[in-house]
């Protein structure tokens, strides 16, 4: 954290941008990063135009498998219906539940 960058962006902003050293300074380190970009061939957006990338939304194909087709088998599974017939401990009448 630039310490000296915090005292200074609290001093501009309690003069309402009268102190124009920290308007100053940032200026000046966002104009040499600008630079440095440019000499490692990297553009760095100017605009919020350029810096949102505008996405294109893809066909849905009806040839795909959705996700949700994945689980369908695992909610038709009668695991504990007890309607099923099957012996449960609870149907016991002579289980003393102690094991």
């Amino acid at each position: 954290a630039n310490v000296d960058a915090s005292v200074m962006y609290r001093r501009w902003r309690d003069s309402k941008g009268r102190d124009k050293e920290y308007e100053n300074i940032i200026r000046k380190q966002a104009m040499a990063a600008r630079a440095e970009a440019e000499r490692e061939g990297i553009q760095v957006p100017l605009t919020l135009e350029d810096y949102c990338i505008k996405t294109q939304v893809k066909p849905n194909n009806d040839n795909q498998v959705e996700m949700t087709d994945f689980y369908d088998d695992d909610y038709d599974e009668d695991y504990d219906d007890p309607s099923d017939g099957s012996d449960c401990a609870e149907d016991d009448e002579n289980d003393s539940g102690n094991g």
